[in-house]
């Protein structure tokens, strides 16, 4: 697709804003209270991230989306890819010093695995969405999943072992390869569908609408159907882990995101406040970084605490300080793209990527 479909990059707008919450609200608000307020953020969970991972499948899949490709090109694309899994890998892992929760190392194994499918059939996607879930399945028969983990700190002990950055990576990390990356297959695998066609946005929405809503139900009346705890925990599990009805559900509503943005895109696109929006979703790794370094610290002046792995036991900042500080951090963020993007077509840090990775 050579036209941008501003509809992608609201979506990342939104998926930005929904990352600026759940990780304030992780590192100064309550991971345990789900009522009130403090239970709405909590609600935003899970969410983000999964939208973020498949929105960054279906770029791979539109830089790529072509039938037409000579030989030499399509060998240039892949090499382009892997150099940006490799910069986003390693910019990740040195971050990991300070944000133990990085998923930018994860995006780089997604990356340099999906350069393997990137010119199959679209179908071939959804096969590698199902294998990958499978495979951490059978992962969880063999390995108990709280290894490496000590949760009551949210820390991995053994990260800096090579065992223990394996097993991180591939298998029960914050966003581990299996199974996150059959959120990355199914974003490719949507990435591929005609969006110029009107009928496609309605045609996703309808899908998962259906399934969100089914997912919802189930886990909500998941007490009064099973007194098995396992089985219970398997059907409420909320991230970690990530099993399979949790997963379908974020999909479900990844889809619906995806395919209302598209909706609105194709119908308020030309308005200033979508263009500024769409300048904003264009930045994500900008804005990545910026909200937890910069915003992290300005926050934690107003919550007047200080910034230490400490905090996870400190008492929480009032829910109401966290959200409106995402709103207001994600509107001086909009703003700062939409007047950077005047003169830049990239992000800052999308500049830096592109001239180290192409």
């Amino acid at each position: 697709m050579k036209d941008r479909i501003i509809g992608f990059d609201l979506a990342r707008a939104y998926a930005i804003f929904g990352m600026f919450i759940v990780n304030f609200n992780t590192v100064f608000g309550s991971h345990t209270d789900h009522s009130g307020l403090s239970g709405f953020l909590n609600l935003f969970n899970g969410n983000s991230s999964t939208l973020f991972v498949m929105l960054a499948g279906m770029g791979v899949s539109l830089m790529t989306n072509r039938n037409d490709y000579k030989p030499e090109e399509r060998k240039n694309i892949k090499i382009i890819i892997t150099k940006r899994s490799w910069f986003l890998f390693v910019l990740g892992v040195t971050f990991y010093f300070w944000w133990p929760a990085d998923i930018l190392h994860f995006y780089g194994g997604y990356m340099h695995i999906a350069v393997l499918f990137v010119f199959l059939p679209q179908k071939y996607y959804l096969y590698a969405a199902f294998f990958a879930i499978v495979i951490f399945h059978i992962l969880l028969v063999m390995i108990p999943y709280e290894t490496g983990w000590n949760f009551k700190t949210l820390m991995y002990d053994d990260f800096w072992t090579v065992l223990g950055f394996i097993r991180n990576t591939f298998y029960n990390g914050w966003n581990s390869i299996f199974p996150w990356i059959a959120y990355f297959f199914l974003g490719m695998y949507v990435g591929r569908m005609d969006w110029k066609d009107n009928k496609t946005p309605k045609k996703v929405l309808l899908t998962g609408v259906p399934v969100f809503i089914f997912t919802v139900v189930l886990q909500f009346f998941a007490p009064a159907i099973t007194n098995d705890k396992d089985v219970l925990h398997y059907l409420t599990a909320d991230y970690l882990p990530l099993f399979l009805p949790f997963m379908i559900g974020t999909a479900a509503f990844g889809l619906i995101v995806i395919s209302l943005c598209i909706i609105i895109g194709n119908t308020l696109g030309e308005t200033e406040l979508a263009k500024i929006l769409a300048s904003t979703g264009q930045m994500t790794l900008t804005h990545y970084m910026s909200h937890l370094t910069l915003g992290l610290f300005i926050l934690s002046i107003f919550a007047d605490k200080t910034l230490s792995y400490e905090l996870i036991n400190d008492t929480p900042t009032h829910p109401l300080t966290i959200l409106l500080f995402a709103i207001v951090y994600f509107s001086v963020s909009c703003l700062f793209s939409y007047c950077w993007t005047k003169k830049y077509q990239k992000g800052p840090l999308e500049m830096v990527m592109r001239k180290l990775a192409g």
